[in-house]
């Protein structure tokens, strides 16, 4: 088999929102934030904003992947065709050969070529490895290529840079295990896998931690939808905390291996082209 692999690359998705703006929206949810009970009690006597207190607030940069493959598969087959004719008809001349009919038809014998293509899109939270199908929608907003470097400096600059947590390279394999059908084949002419995206996505996200009544909650703010939502995490033990882009090194090569013996072959090539974007 043939095995393309696509760079890995990071991608920071744009922030089309500020702090302000964010937290002045997270804060017309607060009440939504603590469930039915703030609800009842803001029915019967609405709390006063001075109720509520904002106990943290970030910035944040949380990850996802993106990862695309197709397989590509050109193969013969051989096949036997049942040709139905009258029922008066006791044998066919065709092709030069004589074919007895039997029970209204006559067999023929052929050679099938089919070419299959299989193509496959997959999103992932790269804190928890679950599927992301929804972050698709990301795609279609305006992103720039970073690296570690441009991570560290927006740590430094105060965002909480959240570092996935889940291994690439076995999400990689499961996108190819998904991908490689059975065929039933005589003759194979083509076996190709091309990996055309390992990306890491960040976006921005903005959460709100508030205290009412010695309980507390969290409203999120999507920084690229615009999208508030209650619930959610927040990720203060990350903040000042710069991350590691060696996770992504060979992940396609690492998920091809498993896969496909002999796809570390390629293992010396890929490495170089990275440490030859790195050095550019």
């Amino acid at each position: 088999m043939d095995v393309e692999l696509a760079q890995e690359r990071m991608l920071l998705l744009a922030d089309r929102f500020s702090m302000d703006l964010a937290e002045g929206r997270a804060w017309t949810r607060r009440t939504d934030a603590f469930g039915t009970m703030a609800k009842i009690g803001s029915f019967l006597s609405r709390p006063k904003d001075e109720d509520f207190e904002t106990v943290y607030r970030e910035r944040r940069l949380q990850p996802f992947y993106h990862i695309a493959c197709t397989t590509t598969m050109t193969y013969e087959r051989a096949k036997d065709y049942r040709v139905p004719v009258d029922s008066n008809v006791i044998q066919v001349e065709a092709d030069g050969k004589t074919h007895a009919v039997d029970t209204g038809a006559f067999i023929i014998s052929g050679t099938e070529r089919c070419h299959d293509e299989v193509h496959r899109a997959a999103y992932y939270d790269a804190i928890s490895g679950q599927a992301e199908p929804g972050a698709a929608l990301y795609l279609g907003h305006s992103s720039t290529l970073i690296d570690a470097e441009i991570l560290a400096r927006t740590a430094a600059d105060g965002a909480v840079v959240v570092p996935p947590q889940a291994k690439a390279s076995m999400l990689v394999r499961d996108v190819l295990a998904n991908s490689i059908e059975r065929i039933t084949a005589d003759r194979v002419l083509e076996e190709r896998l091309s990996i055309h995206h390992i990306d890491l996505y960040y976006r921005p996200v903005y959460a709100f931690r508030y205290r009412w009544q010695g309980k507390e909650a969290v409203v999120e703010f999507d920084g690229v939808t615009g999208e508030t939502k209650v619930g959610g995490s927040t990720f203060e033990q990350f903040l000042g905390r710069a991350v590691d882009a060696e996770f992504l090194i060979n992940a396609g090569v690492e998920a091809a291996g498993i896969l496909i013996p002999g796809a570390r072959l390629a293992e010396i090539v890929i490495s170089k082209s990275i440490k030859a974007a790195k050095a550019k």
